[in-house]
């Protein structure tokens, strides 16, 4: 997927990027930078920026995803670049989305809470026993893209090298470019697998969201190969590390307001106000990128067509002309407006599926473990200016 070139923040602004953000705001919520694109820091300029569909993607090159092959004659590969619902305007977009939409209804990802509440008890028994564990490798990490594989119809043999496709692939997506050959190795074969199990649903159709997608009509169109193909590999990705972020960002965040934490663990009826909150205080994406289709004032600003503007979506969710206090975490604050997930008509497909996963994995785990203790107060982030997270949060139960 291309989002622009994100920046490569230093060790000290991942640990702690919002500082920085406090200070670029008050210098100024909307920002021209030296290569003439624009910063956006408000929350109500942001909100704007979301909504407002005189800023579109088409003319960008974000949400694009590669799809790589191998031709016959030949072992090279060709890369080719196929639009995603995150890469196109209306109608284009439009169409894309109403076709998958379905699936992500709140009440559709409602009815798959028993499957991941399944998982997540798989997944921590293997605990048993333990005194140490990984919150990262342990749950977080495996948790998305399992859930996802189920959704498509991936057999559970399968499930690893999925995996590690998605893994190979997401590296890249935050600037990584030093496992570059093996991303696109993991393209090639996620395509090749992709590919083999359309063929079989066209064969013979199942439950699952291959099928539905393959069946899938709009005002009597049907996505193309390449359209089911690039929107499998958007949902592998776009929900894998960024879900996996939620749970291990917002996990370390509770053990380090233990007073919120023993709030949570009292009522959890909070747990839904608490994964926004999460969300609100340390979201993992960072940024989006908007192209203005024509003259338009933001804020106090005036944005000219073809300007490029950034969103920086952390910086809005702590905007104090917004949110009382914001640098102070809160699991009832129940925060439902932040642009964690954007906004309009980008706003995240995933989002209920992300909430509900964090909710499971987050509550699950105080149920079960009810002496959690941090056994490393700073551990490693990594990411770029557009998504950040945890690499490790080391835990003593």
């Amino acid at each position: 997927m291309e989002s622009g070139t994100p920046e490569p923040f230093s060790p000290e602004m991942l640990a702690d990027p919002y500082p920085a953000y406090s200070a670029m705001r008050e210098r100024g919520r909307i920002q021209r930078t030296a290569a003439g694109h624009w910063l956006v820091l408000g929350y109500d300029e942001v909100s704007q920026l979301l909504t407002d569909q005189r800023f579109g993607e088409a003319a960008g090159r974000g949400g694009r995803i590669r799809l790589s092959r191998t031709t016959r004659e030949g072992p090279h590969r060709l890369l080719g670049r196929v639009d995603t619902m995150l890469s196109v305007d209306p109608p284009e977009h439009t169409r894309l989305r109403r076709l998958v939409s379905k699936a992500f209804t709140p009440r559709s990802v409602q009815k798959m809470r028993p499957l991941i509440q399944e998982i997540v008890n798989e997944l921590l028994d293997g605990l048993d026993g333990r005194t140490e564990f990984d919150l990262v490798s342990e749950l977080a990490w495996p948790l998305p893209v399992t859930v996802i594989a189920e959704m498509l119809g991936i057999p559970r043999q399968d499930r690893e090298r999925f995996k590690r496709w998605s893994d190979a692939m997401v590296a890249t997506l935050g600037g990584d470019y030093s496992s570059l050959d093996e991303a696109r190795r993991s393209n090639e074969e996620l395509v090749e697998y992709v590919s083999r199990v359309i063929a079989a649903r066209r064969r013979q159709p199942q439950d699952d969201l291959i099928s539905r997608l393959v069946a899938a009509e709009e005002s009597g169109q049907r996505l193309s190969e390449d359209e089911m193909l690039g929107t499998v590999a958007l949902l592998l990705v776009a929900g894998n590390e960024t879900t996996t972020h939620l749970i291990s960002s917002g996990m370390l965040v509770l053990l380090r307001n233990p007073a919120q934490m023993a709030r949570l663990r009292e009522d959890p009826s909070l747990f839904p106000s608490a994964i926004d909150e999460m969300l609100r205080y340390t979201g993992p994406v960072h940024t989006t990128r908007r192209t203005a289709r024509e003259d338009v004032s933001l804020g106090d600003a005036r944005i000219r067509r073809g300007d490029v503007v950034v969103g920086i979506l952390a910086a809005a969710n702590r905007d104090p002309n917004k949110y009382e206090d914001p640098d102070r975490f809160d699991v009832a604050r129940n925060p439902t407006d932040h642009v964690a997930f954007g906004d309009g008509i980008h706003f995240c497909l995933g989002a209920a599926l992300a909430r509900l996963e964090g909710q499971i994995a987050i509550g699950t785990l105080l149920r079960r473990f009810p002496n959690l203790q941090l056994l490393d107060d700073q551990p490693e982030w990594a990411g770029t200016s557009a998504i950040r997270g945890v690499t490790s949060v080391r835990l003593r139960q």
